[in-house]
């Protein structure tokens, strides 16, 4: 098996995170509408209602804004998460592929961890150098077997427990 190509990706503000968080808290305020339409009297519990999700699609636009720009770099042996002039060594983990939209959680070594959005319309040519070098693991050993030292069953035998 080869090893995914060195890659270095930008990641800044996501077009897509911004949609979808729009989408969101137009589809609250669309169900809070719904409820205090159907009610008899609006009262203060629609009126929490619509604050809730206001308030909600205010952290949301908050925190886009406040989204970590910089690049993501592998060398083909680790990752390096590059801020400005700052370079802090970690790994990525997937929490949501929609293929031309990842979502990735940048476990850095020591600190604390990062949301980052990566889309393909950032760099397109290098989005599936990317995609190859997140889902690669050619930096992390993988046991031969499982933690309890036991070998796996042979095809057709069942598990040790259902003998």
């Amino acid at each position: 098996m080869h090893a995914a190509p060195s890659v270095t990706y930008p990641v800044g503000r996501s077009a897509f995170a911004a949609r979808l968080q729009a989408a969101l808290g137009l589809l609250g305020l669309a169900a809070a509408g719904a409820w205090a339409w159907q009610s008899p009297s609006f009262g203060w519990r629609q009126a929490l209602a619509f604050g809730g999700v206001l308030a909600c699609a205010a952290l949301a636009f908050t925190s886009w804004r406040r989204s970590p720009a910089g690049h993501l770099r592998w060398d083909g042996e680790a990752w390096q998460w590059e801020e400005g002039a700052s370079s802090t060594p970690g790994r990525p983990e997937t929490a949501l592929d929609l293929q031309s939209a990842m979502l990735l959680r940048w476990r850095p070594q020591a600190g604390r961890a990062l949301w980052l959005w990566v889309e393909r319309a950032s760099d397109a040519s290098h989005w599936d150098a990317l995609r190859r070098a997140v889902y690669s693991r050619a930096s992390a050993s993988i046991p031969a077997f499982p933690e309890s030292g036991k070998a796996p069953p042979t095809a057709g035998q069942p598990p040790a427990a259902e003998q």
